[in-house]
C-alpha cells in the first residue's frame, strides 16, 4: 500500500481540507491535490512533509504555502544542487529522519519549518503513476487514508454531507475500449460519461473511507486487456525531435496466459539465495537428516533446499548461491536438472557453512546478473535472508530495478530480519513475493507455495510490430520485457518522430504483439488513433522522461551521446523529473519573491540572496523498519500453539488441534488447514525427509529397502501384495510413495509438486495397471485413494 503521512513532534496537525483531481487513463494516473493542515495547539511545531515513492510514481512539483511564506521544491542537476545543499541548514535533519525505526524506503522528504498556533499549511502535490493490475483485469488507484479529513463515526451516520464539505476528490477516467463501471471501498456518485461512445466518465468521492481506511479504486475497462495504448500530443512550445517535442505513445502490455498449458515448453531457471546464518547451529550431513529431531534448528534450511531441488520439473535450470561475508555458488552457472545434478547439489547441501560475518547481497545480485539468460528459461530467484543488509539498501534496489523486466523475486526474510522491507521492495519490484517466514517450521512449506507459482505458465518470445503512416518512425525509450507473468502486465513507452507524407492517411496507427507460452504462439494487434486530445500536463511524457534519464544512467554515454543526455536533462529539470542526473533543492521565499522567481529562469545565485533560503528537501532511502505483524488472529494462534509445542518438546494431540482449527474457523471461514505450521508435529516428519531424500528427478521412485522402511513396511508385504509380477518394481514403488504421502495431505501442503511429477511419470508408463496398483497401496498403507486424486 501507499502511504502519504504529515509527520510532526506532536500528533495535533489536523487535516482540514483535502481537494484531489485525478485523471486516469488507462493504466497511467495523474494527480493534482492540495491539503490544507492546521496546528490545532497552543504552542508551535517542527513540522515535515513525508512522501513515500517507488519506481513507478514521478513526484513533479511540490509547494507548501504558510502565510507570506511559501516553500517550493526545485530540481537542479547534481554538482549544483551538492553545492546548494553546502549552504542548505538543517541537513542533518535528513540523517536523523534516515535512521527513524519506523520508517523504510524511498520517500520525498521535505522540512517545513515552524509552525505557529492556529495557523494553516498548504501542501500542493503531483505526481504520475502506472497504476497496478489486478487479477480481474482492474487499474487500481489507492489514497492513504491518512490524507483523509478526520472525521468521527456519529458523522457517518448522521451527517454524510458534512464530509463532503472539505472533502473534494475528482476522478476522471479515459479510454479507448470504453469505460466499463468502477468499485470502492468508499460511497461515490454514480458514474457520468462525457462521451456518447463511453470513451471518457467521471465520478466523484461523496465521502472518505470509514474510519479514514486507505481509498481503494478499480476502474473496469470494456473489450478484451491484451494490449492498450496511450498515445500523447507534443508539446508545442518544445523543438521537433526532442521528446517533449514528439507525440509518446505507453503501451500496456497484458497478455492473455491459458491456466493450463498442455505442453509448457519453458520450464525456467531457478536460482536459490540462501543467508549462511541460517545455518548457523551445525552443519548436519544429509544422511544424518532423517536421525535428528524435528525440532533440531539446522533442519529447516536444509530441508528446505531439500524439498525445492525434488519439487524442480526435468529438464529445467538451477544453481544454488549462500552469501554472508563473501557469496558462493554450487555450480559456475546454472545446470540443467537431471538425475546426475540433483544427486550433486542434494550432496552438497550439507556444505554450506555458517557465517555470521557480513551480507553481501549486492554482490551477489550483480554477479548473478551479469550472467546471460538462459534463452525459453525464465529467471527466478527465491531469496532466503536473516540478516541486515548494513547501509546498501539503495545500491541493492538499484540494481532490482535496472533488471526488473529479466527476473522475478520470492524473497522469505524471517520475523526477526532487519530487512523485511527491502525483501517487500524486491518482490514488488519484479512482481514476485514476499513472505515473512514467522517460525522456521513453515519456511519449507511457504518456499513450496512460491514455486508452484513459480511454475505457472509464462509469456515469453515478446516481440512488438508497429505499423505507422510513412514518413513516421518509433524509437523505443522502454522496450518490451523478456516475460511477463501471470496476471501482470508491463509497460513499454515509445517516441514517434518524422513528418507524415502528405498523401498518406496519418490519423492511425498500430501495433502488433506477438509472444509464446510454452509451444503456442499468439498474436494480438490493437489500431490506436494518432490525432488524440490535447493534454498539457502531459503525464505521458513525464513517465517517458524518467525512464529515458534511467536508460541514459545505465548505459553510460559516449561522448557524441553527451548532447543527448544534457538535453534530456535540462527537459528533466523543466518537467520535475528526478534522475540519477539531478537532486532536489527546497526553497523558502516570500510571495513577492515567489512571483519574481516564476517569472525568471532558475539561477542559483538567485537562491543564494538574503530574501530567500534553502530548506533540507531530498529524495531519500530511510532505513528504518515496520514490524510486521500477524495479519489475522488465527493464524496467530496456531502459530503460538505450535510455538508452545517446540518449546515443550511435546507430541501434538491431533483431535485437540483439529478442534483448534475448527474454532478458528469459527473467527473466518475462509481459511485453510493446510498453511501447514504444525505439520512436523502432526506426522512422522523424520520419514517423510527419507522418501522425498529418495524420489528421482523424473518424479518416480526405485523400490528399495530404504524406501520400504520409510514407508513403515516390511519387504514380505511389499512383494505380497504386488499386483502382478507385469507391474514394474519402480512404478510399483511409485504408486506405494504417493498413496503415502497422500496420507498427509490435509496436514502437509508440501508434497503437491512431488506428487505432480510422480503422476506424470506414471502416465508415461504405457502398461501399468494403475487401478490395481493404487487398490493394492491403499490396502497396504490402510487408507483409500480415488484414482482421480492422483488424475489417473
Amino acid at each position: 500500500q501507499r502511504g502519504i503521512w504529515f509527520f510532526s513532534s506532536y500528533l495535533k496537525v489536523e487535516l482540514e481540507t483535502v481537494t484531489v483531481n485525478v485523471t486516469i487513463q488507462d493504466f497511467v494516473a495523474d494527480v493534482v491535490s492540495e491539503l490544507v493542515f492546521r496546528n490545532t495547539e497552543q504552542f508551535s511545531m517542527e513540522t515535515v512533509f513525508i512522501f513515500p515513492v517507488d519506481s513507478d510514481t514521478v513526484v513533479h512539483t511540490f509547494c507548501a504555502t504558510m502565510g507570506d511564506t511559501r516553500i517550493e521544491a526545485m530540481l537542479w542537476e547534481k554538482e549544483e544542487a551538492q553545492e546548494l545543499c553546502k549552504a542548505t541548514s538543517g541537513m542533518e535533519n535528513l540523517r536523523y529522519l534516515q535512521d527513524q525505526w519506523d520508517l523504510q524506503g524511498p520517500v520525498f522528504a521535505c522540512f517545513l519549518g515552524t509552525l505557529p498556533p492556529d495557523r494553516e499549511v498548504a501542501i500542493s502535490l503531483c505526481y504520475v503513476q502506472e497504476l497496478p493490475l489486478q487479477p480481474d483485469g482492474a487499474a487500481q488507484f489507492c489514497w492513504p487514508g491518512e490524507l483523509f479529513p478526520r472525521t468521527d463515526i456519529m458523522s457517518y451516520i448522521s451527517a454524510e454531507e458534512e464530509v463532503s464539505k472539505n472533502l473534494h476528490f475528482c476522478i476522471r477516467l479515459k479510454s479507448a475500449h470504453g469505460v466499463s463501471h468502477v468499485a470502492g471501498n468508499s460511497s461515490f456518485t454514480p458514474l457520468q460519461y462525457t462521451a456518447p461512445d463511453q470513451t471518457s466518465a467521471e465520478v466523484s468521492l461523496k465521502s472518505s473511507p470509514f474510519l479514514r481506511c486507505h481509498l481503494n479504486l478499480l476502474v473496469y475497462y470494456r473489450g478484451p486487456h491484451t494490449l492498450s495504448a496511450v498515445v500523447e500530443r507534443r508539446d508545442s512550445k518544445a523543438p521537433h525531435g526532442s521528446l517533449l517535442g514528439d507525440p509518446v505513445v505507453m503501451l500496456t502490455l497484458m497478455p492473455d496466459i491459458p491456466e493450463a498449458v498442455p505442453d509448457p515448453g519453458q520450464l525456467g531457471e531457478f536460482l536459490f539465495l540462501m543467508d549462511r546464518s541460517l545455518f548457523r547451529d551445525a552443519q548436519v550431513p544429509l544422511e544424518e537428516l532423517p536421525h535428528l529431531s524435528s525440532a533440531h534448528p539446522s533442519i529447516y534450511p536444509q530441508n528446505t533446499l531439500l524439498f525445492l531441488l525434488k519439487s524442480l520439473p526435468l529438464g529445467c535450470y538451477f544453481n544454488i548461491y549462500s552469501f554472508g561475508a563473501t557469496f558462493k555458488a554450487f555450480y559456475p552457472q546454472s545446470v540443467e536438472n537431471t538425475q546426475e545434478s540433483m544427486d550433486n547439489a542434494v550432496g552438497r547441501i550439507s556444505s554450506i557453512c555458517p557465517d555470521l560475518g557480513g551480507c553481501d547481497l549486492l554482490g551477489l545480485l550483480r554477479s548473478i546478473y551479469s550472467t546471460p539468460l538462459l534463452q525459453g528459461h525464465p529467471r527466478q530467484l527465491f531469496i532466503f535472508i536473516q540478516r541486515k543488509i548494513s547501509s546498501e539498501e539503495e545500491a541493492v534496489m538499484a540494481e532490482v530495478y535496472r533488471y526488473r523486466d529479466h527476473h522475478r523475486c520470492f524473497c522469505f526474510p524471517t520475523n526477526r530480519c532487519d530487512s523485511f522491507n527491502l525483501s517487500q521492495a524486491m518482490a514488488l519490484e519484479t512482481k514476485g513475493e514476499c513472505v515473512c517466514i514467522h517460525s522456521r517450521m513453515d519456511m519449507t512449506s511457504e518456499a513450496l507455495k512460491c514455486l508452484q507459482r513459480a511454475l505457472q505458465p509464462v509469456a515469453t518470445g515478446i516481440s512488438l510490430h508497429w505499423e505507422l503512416p510513412p514518413g513516421l518512425e518509433v524509437s523505443t525509450i522502454r522496450k518490451a520485457p523478456e516475460m511477463i507473468f501471470q496476471g501482470h502486465r508491463s509497460s513499454v513507452y515509445a517516441q514517434i518522430h518524422g513528418q507524415a507524407q502528405q498523401d498518406a492517411e496519418a490519423d492511425e496507427g498500430a501495433v502488433t504483439l506477438q509472444y509464446h507460452v510454452g509451444s503456442q504462439s499468439f498474436a494480438y494487434t490493437l489500431r490506436f488513433s494518432l490525432s488524440p486530445s490535447p493534454d498539457d500536463r502531459l503525464p505521458v511524457h513525464r513517465m517517458a522522461m524518467m525512464h529515458l534519464l534511467w536508460k541514459l544512467a545505465w548505459e553510460g554515454t559516449s561522448r557524441a551521446e553527451k548532447t543527448t543526455q544534457h538535453s534530456a536533462v535540462k527537459c528533466s529539470i523543466s518537467l520535475g523529473i528526478p534522475s540519477p542526473f539531478t537532486s532536489s533543492v527546497a526553497v523558502r521565499m516570500t510571495q513577492r519573491d515567489a512571483w519574481h522567481h516564476d517569472s525568471l529562469p532558475p539561477d542559483s545565485s538567485m537562491l543564494l540572496s538574503p530574501s530567500s533560503n534553502l530548506v533540507p528537501c531530498q529524495l531519500l532511502w530511510l532505513r528504518g523498519f515496520r514490524p510486521v505483524w500477524f495479519m489475522s488472529t488465527k493464524f496467530w494462534m496456531v502459530q503460538k500453539c505450535q510455538f508452545c509445542l517446540e518449546m515443550l518438546g511435546r507430541k501434538a494431540d491431533t483431535e485437540a488441534l483439529t478442534q483448534l482449527s475448527a474454532s478458528c474457523k469459527a473467527f473466518n471461514t475462509s481459511w485453510d488447514w493446510t498453511i501447514s505450521p504444525l505439520s512436523t508435529r502432526l506426522c512422522d516428519f523424520s520419514r517423510l525427509r527419507v522418501v522425498v531424500a529418495l524420489q528421482k528427478a523424473n518424479g518416480s521412485w526405485a523400490l528399495t529397502a530404504a524406501l520400504v522402511s520409510a514407508l513403515g513396511l516390511s519387504k514380505a508385504d511389499v512383494e505380497g501384495q504386488r499386483p502382478s509380477e507385469d507391474v514394474q518394481p519402480a512404478a510399483w514403488a511409485t504408486v506405494l510413495a504417493l498413496v503415502w504421502l497422500h496420507q498427509y495431505k490435509w496436514k502437509v501442503s508440501w508434497s503437491e509438486l512431488l506428487e505432480a511429477k510422480a503422476c506424470r511419470w506414471l502416465r508415461e508408463q504405457a502398461e501399468v495397471q494403475l487401478d490395481e496398483c493404487l487398490e493394492a497401496a491403499s490396502s497396504l498403507l490402510g487408507c483409500f485413494v480415488e484414482p482421480s486424486v492422483f488424475r489417473i
